[in-house]
């Protein structure tokens, strides 16, 4: 998944004026740190996105 599809599914999910400080604000459990920590750790936006669906109980197929 490409790093802008991740963007625009966290925005159409939590909205264009939250997603961006829920990803840096929010430790998401299924992967120890924030969406933008693990954005620059390197982790895989597939897995963050997951975990982020996970965390706020929507499915991953969303969009």
């Amino acid at each position: 998944m490409r790093l802008t599809d991740f963007w625009e599914r966290m925005e159409e999910v939590l909205g264009p004026s939250y997603a961006h400080s829920w990803a840096r604000d929010v430790v998401i459990p299924d992967l120890g740190v924030c969406a933008q920590g693990a954005i620059d750790a390197g982790i895989d936006t597939k897995e963050i996105w997951r975990a982020v669906c996970n965390t706020v109980e929507v499915p991953s197929t969303l969009t």
